[in-house]
């Protein structure tokens, strides 16, 4: 018989039928999971299914005595108690890189549709205004990318991606990440520091305790009027309140984000700013991330199955 398996998050349909031709499924879709399974069912459950960024606490893991296995869909892990997970010996994994390079491309083109301002111009020939020749503020020429300083917050996969893409436009790249890798860009001591040099900062640090509210007013004001930040680590990275403030003065020239503090809810604040560029959170959503984000999950269930250590697991410290 197949092993039973939790799906904890609420996931499209889509991107669990890989793992139901594998595993016996119990879908919670996002609800917790004494509401819609009796405790019987949840006494016989080992390993569980979650979305990195879904808050999964110590008491939901102890709806399931058994619980050995909490595999992230994903790269993040950032909502899973990892304190409460080891103290318990539940391991944690996840699927590293399997989205790097989907979620540098959206970082790439938020960039370019922020700097560029491509919804203000889409609007611009939708409207009719560029047949009719009306004069636009928005319309004026803006900063290219040739020479452009870009910053890079966190230097993982993710962040190593977006470096190579952004230097592929003749910008300089520098970066700031917990300490020093061997890679050909400018490393800064501080993200302060790093901000200051900029005019665009991209956000692709993985996010938890240390990381909270990283990207504040202060960092924003170093940014300046001229410089733009992109976001699409978490929503937690960047103080959303000092960001709409800064956005709304012109603290900085504009955003491009693809997360944000309360998802899926992007508030009024933001989406009524002509400077900035919002997605639904879609750097991942790519057919090819899929496929290795699957990868990964069955890779860890079948391997903590089968009694082996997870080959894609997180440090538990």
């Amino acid at each position: 018989m197949p092993e039973k398996v939790l799906i904890y998050s609420r996931f499209p349909k889509a991107q669990m039928e890989r793992f139901g031709e594998r595993f016996e499924l119990l879908n919670a879709a996002g609800k917790p999971p004494h509401e819609v399974f009796s405790a019987d069912q949840l006494a016989d459950i080992r390993a569980m299914i979650t979305a990195g960024g879904t808050p999964l606490r110590g008491e939901a893991m102890d709806m399931m005595p058994k619980l050995g296995a909490i595999v992230c869909y994903g790269t993040g892990y950032d909502g899973v108690d990892l304190v409460a997970a080891a103290k318990r010996k539940i391991a944690v994994g996840h699927s590293p890189g399997a989205n790097a390079a989907s979620v540098a491309d959206i970082a790439v083109t938020l960039m370019l549709a922020a700097t560029r301002r491509l919804p203000a111009a889409d609007d611009y020939v939708r409207g009719g205004s560029w047949a009719a020749a009306k004069p636009s503020p928005m319309m004026r020429p803006q900063a290219g990318m040739l020479g452009r300083k870009v910053g890079v917050y966190g230097m993982g996969e993710i962040g190593r991606k977006i470096a190579a893409r952004v230097a592929a436009f003749e910008t300089e790249v520098g970066y700031f990440s917990r300490s020093q890798h061997d890679v050909p860009y400018q490393y800064f001591p501080t993200l302060g520091a790093l901000a200051e040099w900029c005019s665009v900062l991209m956000v692709a640090v993985r996010a938890g305790e240390d990381t909270n509210h990283a990207v504040d007013a202060d960092i924003l004001n170093k940014l300046g009027k001229d410089g733009y930040v992109v976001n699409i680590s978490r929503g937690s990275v960047i103080d959303q309140q000092a960001l709409v403030a800064a956005l709304t003065d012109q603290t900085v020239a504009g955003a491009g984000l693809d997360v944000y503090a309360k998802e899926p809810h992007a508030p009024d604040a933001l989406t009524a700013l002509p400077n900035v560029v919002l997605s639904p959170h879609i750097g991942g959503h790519t057919l090819e991330s899929h496929v290795a984000m699957q990868n990964c999950v069955i890779a860890n269930l079948e391997a903590f199955f089968a009694g082996n250590p997870l080959p894609y697991a997180v440090p538990l410290g």
